[in-house]
């Protein structure tokens, strides 16, 4: 079932309000109890410092972490930007290249549809500007992927409001396989909270496996993953690299991911062949072995197939 909202004044002064509780704390998913059941980060024995607080938070939840901020600004229409504050209140100019860009712009709405993986372009006052990949009407999460020069990996998330009528939709069930542009994409591995979990993904196209899946961002696949609810974010890269002699290009691709606690998520895995970057999705409940299904689910939902989708 679908419901229908109207977003406007209102809930952009809703989402500043709710966008600075989860900065500090978490969602709880009333029909998740082991979620209701868990220790929040807030309720942790004995005194912590930020840093370590941080230590604790998953990333995407923090607008600011370790001294820096990521700050939304405001745009021509079409356009999305941002900046990086660092520690001494000035905006982040030099970055590290990881996974060959400075900048990983993922945004994605608060039901978990419209995910989009972007990169933007960095001006010399340390603006950074893409195309919107805000498409359409909703509560938005943008996460910002980066690495400041000589320092360590950050994502900080900003909650972002487009105005309009939106239609929520309803998260997929969670399912071993699914299909993207012509593609048979599925999953084994059951991700297990607080320890590591092999997770592989086998891609097939038209009955056949795909052996010649084509480097991306200097990997065969890139894997992220948001937990319903808060929306925490992990960005996982796979074993091994293209051309490292021992790294096939498909048709699976092995990711190792650490998800922080019980409950439902959703999966994004972006990979490139033909030319062309496709993005399989799916929900996984943590501690739940994926359902068999004789039938693949249709990943993306009606945001998928629109040319460009999810990658710039």
């Amino acid at each position: 079932m679908t419901t229908v909202t109207r977003l406007g004044a209102f809930a952009l002064g809703l989402a500043a309000v709710f966008g600075a509780a989860y900065g500090v704390g978490r969602v709880v998913d009333p029909a998740d109890p082991v979620a209701q059941s868990r220790p929040d980060v807030a309720h942790t024995s004995g005194p912590t410092t930020s840093g370590e607080v941080a230590d604790l938070v998953p990333g995407g939840l923090l607008v600011s972490d370790r001294g820096y901020t990521l700050q939304h600004l405001t745009a021509p229409a079409g356009q999305f930007a941002f900046r990086i504050d660092g520690p001494d209140g000035r905006p982040v100019t030099r970055y590290d290249v990881a996974h060959d860009k400075r900048m990983h712009l993922i945004v994605a709405r608060r039901d978990l549809s419209g995910f989009r993986h972007v990169h933007p372009d960095l001006a010399p006052d340390g603006t950074w500007r893409v195309a919107t990949p805000l498409a359409g009407p909703g509560q938005w999460r943008a996460f910002a992927d980066f690495t400041p020069a000589g320092g360590e990996p950050l994502t900080l998330g900003v909650d972002v409001t487009v105005p309009g009528e939106l239609t929520e939709r309803t998260l997929p069930a969670p399912a071993a396989s699914t299909t993207v542009d012509g593609y048979t994409v599925t999953l084994t591995g059951t991700p297990e909270p607080g320890r590591t979990s092999a997770l592989t993904l086998t891609v097939s196209r038209a009955g056949q496996p795909v052996t010649d899946l084509e480097p991306y961002l200097g990997a065969y696949g890139h894997l992220v993953a948001l937990r319903r609810g808060d929306l925490a974010y992990l960005h996982v890269h796979p074993d091994g690299t293209p051309g490292d002699g021992r790294t096939p290009p498909g048709p699976a691709v092995t990711f190792h991911a650490e998800v922080p606690s019980a409950g439902a998520y959703r999966l994004y895995l972006d990979f490139q062949h033909g030319g062309r970057v496709h993005t399989a999705e799916f929900t996984i409940v943590a501690g739940v072995a994926p359902a068999a299904t004789g039938e693949p689910t249709p990943t993306g939902g009606a945001d998928h197939g629109t040319p460009g989708h999810g990658h710039d």
